[in-house]
């Protein structure tokens, strides 16, 4: 059985005592494709050593984060287009709006999410989207920009039925997590009625771990209690939803 964490943040400060153990753990389960999203240009250098130390395994993504969007977000996106030109990527993301936190620079993020989007059709490359309340404003640029060239991964979905379809229509996939293990996350009771061929798994660790694991700290090994969880909500075996959901991944990374 092959796994695919679509969305772990591999290189973050919370593995760097254990990092090679919890890629080990996450092996031992038959995660072996881990797709690694960015942040902003500070973790460039640790995203590409972790490439480094595990070439056939560790699968770059390049963007600049909703919340990293600060004062400089252009010098950033400079950065982002220089390491797309460089070098193979497999997504432009994670990018998108993100109104929890802050909505100071929410119109920078608004253009910072469009330059990424023709960013990513110019590389031609997926991207992988950040929500977080913000549906109206991701589905008024998705609206403005969908074309066959549009497709990717809607991140950590957490939506109603009705945004779940129309995350779909825009040729994305959703990204399902820990989030489903919830007693509170409410996604559990309408994903049936989707197709698994638009679904793919992710941990989005260090952060959002399942159940049992609630509270603390996230890894990709985690992933299978999202494939149980998947399992028993369509009533399928796990080994299939796991073929499934990989094939889905590499229908959007290419890889």
């Amino acid at each position: 059985m092959i796994l695919t964490d679509t969305h772990t943040h591999l290189y973050s400060e919370a593995f760097d005592e254990d990092r090679s153990e919890v890629i080990k753990n996450a092996m031992n389960e038959g995660i072996s494709r881990f797709f690694i999203p960015a942040i902003d240009s500070t973790y460039t250098a640790s995203m590409l050593a972790l490439e480094n130390s595990y070439p056939e395994n560790i699968f770059l993504m390049m963007g600049l984060h909703p919340t990293h969007v600060k004062e400089n977000y252009q010098e950033e996106l400079i950065h982002v287009e220089e390491m797309l030109t460089a070098r193979k990527f497999y997504a432009v993301g994670e990018i998108g709006i993100d109104l929890y936190w802050d909505k100071t620079f929410l119109q920078q993020q608004q253009q910072t999410f469009k330059h990424q989007i023709h960013l990513a059709k110019k590389f031609k490359l997926p991207i992988v989207i950040h929500c977080r309340d913000a549906f109206d404003e991701i589905f008024e640029i998705l609206e403005d920009e969908k074309s066959n060239d549009l497709f990717g991964i809607f991140h950590c979905f957490t939506g109603s039925i009705e945004q779940a379809r129309k995350a779909i229509s825009y040729n994305m996939k959703l990204g399902i997590g820990g989030v489903i293990t919830f007693k509170n996350g409410k996604i559990d009771t309408f994903l049936e009625q989707i197709d698994l061929k638009n679904i793919v798994l992710e941990t989005d660790s260090p952060y959002l771990a399942p159940v049992p694991y609630r509270g603390k700290r996230n890894e990709s090994s985690y992933l299978i209690k999202v494939l149980e969880k998947l399992s028993s909500i369509y009533g399928r075996d796990k080994e299939e939803i796991a073929r499934i959901t990989t094939d889905n991944s590499k229908d959007i990374f290419g890889i």
